[in-house]
């Protein structure tokens, strides 16, 4: 029985639903890159790596290359790197969005002053701090 295709693609998304598998595929992005470079822009422990570029690998949207006892990985393909490209300039929006909202409530309430300034909030948010579909909740 095949898989439907909205079920791969949930698949897909949550395989690469994990921050350190977006780093890496966004240090990826410039070319292969060594395990011990990786390693050292990550600050994560070997085996956790080694854990997330296997999960990688597997799903084949990375590869490994091998010299001498160099170990590197590169991506399979440049789609990974355009959606990469398209989850940010969605990030961008939302946030854009969520500026301007800001700015409503504050010209609106006077009180709201309070309110930290959008220079203050991060560039980029966490999972948590993007909106909850309504009706739904927020999956981790």
């Amino acid at each position: 029985m095949q898989v439907p295709l909205y079920q791969a693609k949930a698949e897909f998304f949550r395989m690469l639903g994990h921050p350190v598998r977006i780093r890496v595929l966004e240090l990826l992005q410039g070319g292969p890159v060594a395990v011990r470079d990786l390693l050292s822009e990550i600050e994560i422990e070997p085996s956790s790596l080694s854990q997330q570029l296997a999960v990688l690998r597997r799903s084949g949207i990375v590869v490994s290359i091998r010299e001498g006892s160099t170990v590197s990985y590169a991506l399979a393909g440049g789609d990974v790197a355009e959606l990469l490209r398209a989850a940010r300039r969605i990030l961008t929006e939302l946030l854009a969005g969520q500026n301007e909202l800001l700015a409503e409530l504050r010209q609106s309430d006077p009180s709201a002053s309070s309110v930290p300034s959008a220079s203050s909030v991060p560039s980029v948010p966490s999972a948590r701090s993007l909106p909850v579909p309504q009706g739904g909740s927020r999956l981790s």
